[in-house]
Order: structure tokens, then C-alpha cells, then sequence
């Protein structure tokens, strides 16, 4: 049963760490480098930390392809990166990662559409929300935050490897330290708690990212997952008025979303980073990730897990 003072516990360490790391935070990252030419597909590209990668990679020449569930809000964010950029090449297409139909349907788009995907970012989530399930059956958090992803990468594979060298940018968060794979109950039917589902999904986000990029050695295409920090949006819609009330008191120690986007940028585009596919990132830079995200014995059992749930075979 959901806590409201374990809620609250989880939130307060965040805040602290925020705190503690809040001087040493890559905050505003800076580069020249330009993507005129290439292709970015950013789900969840309307609001918070990813329209603020599409601002950045618009600016930067890219065709952005800004993969949303909610049309209306993704045609004012287009409009205001238009203003804001100048780039007219920013397309909105229809993904609900909540929806394998949603997520296959897309998927065929995008191959009959664009003809090369130089950087997929994977950066739409849910976070801490009521128990619920997708259309397809699994839980809310691990079906949107980790499956759906899953699903979306599988089926745009061969467009990224096509249009190499690539690079795939997996959003997760340090609240893969929370919690473990609950392999025997992935869904929580039997124990659902928001914190540790939003954690679990967290986590299989790293492991995902680890052993894709194993998978993709020598192809050209490159994985990298990452901790954006503790951002002020709207993911924190979910917790309870107390808890967004403190983490709005503690604004000062929290990122904006323009800062909070910076480690997604930076994967995107550093030049250099390919001896670094599999690795963690957090403030701009290669960091520790937990050692159960570390453990490949895992990383492949969730790998065959989600196959499995979604009926699909990785060659």
C-alpha cells in the first residue's frame, strides 16, 4: 500500500542531494557543435526536459521529430521552438508509448517517412503515479517508461544503424538506486508501490541501454543512458499537494528544465563519446551508475523478460 511518509522520505533525500551536488551541477552546457543534416526523434518533446532538448537540437539545424501523445500541447511547444529557432524543420507525430498499436504505428510512419534517424532520445516518462495499466496490460510506469521505449527502439533499428554512426539517449534517473527487479511480479499486481515501480522502471531503463549497447557493437550506433537531476516539471503531477509544495520551496536547489535537459544534450552530441556506449551519465560527464544496474546476468533476464511481454525476438 502506497505511503505518503515513505513518498515524502524518498523526495526529501532527493532534495538533499540536490542540495549537496547543486555547486559541482553541469547546469548550462556549452558547445558549437551543429547537426545540420541529421534527423532527432525526442519523444515526449512537448514539455519540460525534452521540448527543451528540441529547442537546443533545433537550434543546432537538426530536422526534430517531436514524438507526443498530446497534439494540442505539442503544437504550441513546435510554435514556440519555431519562434524561438528559426528552424521550420520541427514535425510533430502521434506516439502514445502507452500503446503498442500507438508505438507500431509511429514506428511504420517514421520508416516510410524519414530517411535516416541519426539520434533517438528516449526521454518521455510518467513518475510515482496511481496504479494503473497500459492498453496492452503492464504497468503503467514500466510499460511507459521502459517498454514502450523497448518496443520503439526494436522497431526503428535498422532506420538508426542505417544512418550511422547514430547514438540512442536513454532518459533514466538515479531512482534506479531505489529498488531492484521484482522479476517474479514486474507488473506489482500482487504489491504496488509508486515509488519503488517508478525506481524498477528506472532501473531497467539502465540495464536496457547496457546491454543494447553490447548488442550493437561494431554497427556503428551508440547507447547511452543518463540522470537528467531533480527538475522542476510537470512529472511531479502525481505526488501529493505537500510534496509538490516542498519541492517548489526548494526550487532554488532544483534544476529548471533548461538545465535539467544539459546530460541529454550532451550525449546527443559530444563528439567522442562513442568509446563510452553502455555508460551512465549524470551532470554532463561519464558517472556511477548502481551495482545492480551494473549486473549483466540481470540486464539479460530483463532483455528476455521484455521480449517476451512484447512478443518481439532481437536478432
Amino acid at each position: 500500500e502506497f505511503s505518503l511518509l515513505s513518498s515524502f522520505y524518498y523526495v526529501f533525500l532527493l532534495l538533499l542531494l540536490c542540495v549537496f551536488f547543486r555547486s559541482v551541477c553541469c547546469n548550462h552546457w556549452s558547445s558549437e557543435e551543429r547537426l545540420d543534416g541529421k534527423t532527432v526523434i525526442i519523444t515526449g518533446a512537448n514539455t519540460g526536459i525534452g521540448k527543451e532538448t528540441a529547442r537546443d537540437l533545433a537550434r543546432r539545424g537538426a530536422r526534430i521529430v517531436m514524438a507526443c501523445r498530446d497534439l494540442e500541447r505539442a503544437e504550441e511547444a513546435q510554435a514556440d521552438i519555431l519562434e524561438d529557432t528559426g528552424n521550420e524543420n520541427v514535425v510533430i507525430r502521434k506516439l502514445d508509448l502507452s500503446d503498442t498499436q500507438s508505438i507500431r504505428a509511429f514506428a511504420e510512419l517514421i520508416n516510410k517517412e524519414e530517411k535516416q534517424v541519426n539520434i533517438l532520445i528516449n526521454n518521455a516518462g510518467v513518475m510515482m503515479c496511481p496504479y494503473s495499466k497500459t492498453a496492452d496490460g503492464f504497468e503503467m510506469q514500466l510499460g511507459v517508461n521502459h517498454l514502450g521505449h523497448f518496443l520503439l527502439t526494436y522497431l526503428l533499428l535498422d532506420l538508426i544503424k542505417h544512418s550511422s554512426p547514430a547514438r540512442i539517449v536513454v532518459v533514466a534517473s538515479v531512482a534506479h538506486t531505489w529498488t531492484g527487479m521484482r522479476l517474479n511480479d514486474i507488473n506489482s499486481d500482487r504489491n504496488y508501490d509508486p515509488i519503488k515501480a517508478y525506481g524498477q522502471s528506472k532501473l531497467a531503463n539502465v540495464l536496457f541501454a547496457r546491454s543494447l549497447a553490447r548488442l550493437l557493437q561494431g554497427t556503428g550506433v551508440s547507447v547511452f543512458s543518463l540522470h537528467p537531476g531533480v527538475v522542476q516539471s510537470d512529472l511531479w503531477r502525481h505526488q501529493h499537494q505537500c510534496i509538490q509544495m516542498a519541492v517548489k520551496i526548494f526550487r532554488i536547489f532544483t534544476k529548471t528544465t533548461v538545465e535539467g535537459a544539459q546530460t541529454t544534450i550532451y550525449c546527443a552530441v559530444e563528439p567522442g563519446l562513442e568509446s563510452q556506449t553502455g555508460g551512465y551519465f549524470s551532470d554532463c560527464a561519464q558517472a556511477s551508475c548502481s551495482r545492480t544496474a551494473s549486473n549483466d546476468d540481470l540486464a539479460q533476464k530483463v532483455w528476455e523478460l521484455s521480449c517476451s511481454m512484447l512478443n518481439i525476438t532481437w536478432q
